[in-house]
């Protein structure tokens, strides 16, 4: 393999992290969902937007599992490929 095309030496550590920074990406996109409902709520003095605002959040976290787990699955596909994960039998 070429030297350009090499993965960095902390490549595993950084895609480590990159998966475990999904719960904190949930929290967050729940609580921005949460601070702009209550905006939205303060506006517009109309109480069921912090609830639209509240479902918003908690959809955007199921969008960032849903593609933490596309993302998880395609680096499973890589390694089943890879020649020293395979069984011989």
């Amino acid at each position: 393999m070429c030297e350009f095309l090499k993965k960095p030496k902390y490549y595993k550590f950084i895609e480590g992290a990159n998966y475990l920074s999904l719960g904190l990406s949930m929290v967050v996109a729940i609580l921005m969902g949460v601070a702009i409902g209550y905006g939205l709520k303060k506006l517009t003095h109309i109480s069921w937007l912090f609830w639209l605002g509240v479902i918003w959040g908690v959809l955007a976290s199921f969008l960032n599992v849903y593609k933490a787990y596309k993302n998880m699955q395609k680096d499973y596909e890589e390694l089943a490929k890879d020649p020293k994960h395979t069984q011989n039998k």
